[in-house]
């Protein structure tokens, strides 16, 4: 004897796998990949061994063993990881971020890509849209190389704007205001303070640009005019 309940029943759970199934590859598909790795040694992306050809999504993080390097291709633009350095990828509308924990990290951008590096004193990117090249090297928690080869870099400290001009470099070091003591906003409870937020200030000293390294120099000249990437 059928049952037409059991029937319906069956008809539902196909429809509800037969969804699941198309939805399934459809997320994947529409996670939009950042670039491409096109040049790898001792270098690893999260706990794998990085390969060229290998492709870098928002949120994946590249790093270098000492004495490795990396270069990402973004659009007709890069970025670079030098020995023992490590930077996390994002997106948001209009740029591509390198948020950088540790090393040396630079960028080349032809003016169309917009790449960004981000770093504790603020974010470094080509100034006005133009195209730039340059890298940070992270030396301390608050202190830092920038360093403008090609073009002038901008470090954005919060819409607080410092221009680094080509063939410039310069240790930044970051100093930040004593927390303000917390005050209670008007009409709230005794228990209920807000603290102001603690500001940058940041200190430039110029520097010799070779005092860099010029082994950095050289690295930094093979991968911005290397075939895969000739003068703009």
């Amino acid at each position: 004897m059928r049952y037409p309940g059991r029937d319906l029943v069956r008809t539902f759970l196909v429809a509800i796998l037969s969804v699941g199934l198309i939805n399934i590859p459809s997320f994947a598909a529409t996670e939009k990949p950042l670039g491409l790795v096109t040049q790898a040694t001792e270098a690893h992306l999260g706990s794998a061994t990085v390969a060229i050809g290998t492709t870098v999504y928002p949120g994946d993080t590249l790093a270098t063993d000492e004495g490795g390097t990396a270069r990402v291709k973004v659009g007709s633009s890069q970025f670079y990881l030098l020995s023992s350095s490590s930077a996390t990828l994002s997106e948001d509308s209009t740029i591509v971020n390198a948020s950088v924990a540790r090393g040396t990290v630079g960028f080349s951008s032809n003016g169309t890509d917009q790449l960004a590096l981000q770093i504790p004193e603020g974010i470094v990117r080509a100034a006005n849209g133009q195209p730039g090249y340059g890298q940070v090297t992270i030396i301390g928690p608050r202190e830092v190389i920038v360093s403008a080869y090609r073009g002038t870099l901008v470090l954005d400290n919060d819409g607080e704007l410092h221009e680094i001009p080509a063939g410039k470099s310069y240790r930044v070091t970051m100093e930040l205001d004593a927390a303000a003591e917390p005050q209670a906003p008007a009409g709230a409870g005794a228990n209920s303070k807000v603290v102001a937020p603690r500001h940058r200030h940041l200190l430039f000293d110029l520097i010799l640009l070779g005092a860099v390294g010029g082994a950095s120099y050289a690295l930094w000249y093979h991968l911005s005019e290397s075939p895969s990437n000739p003068n703009q």
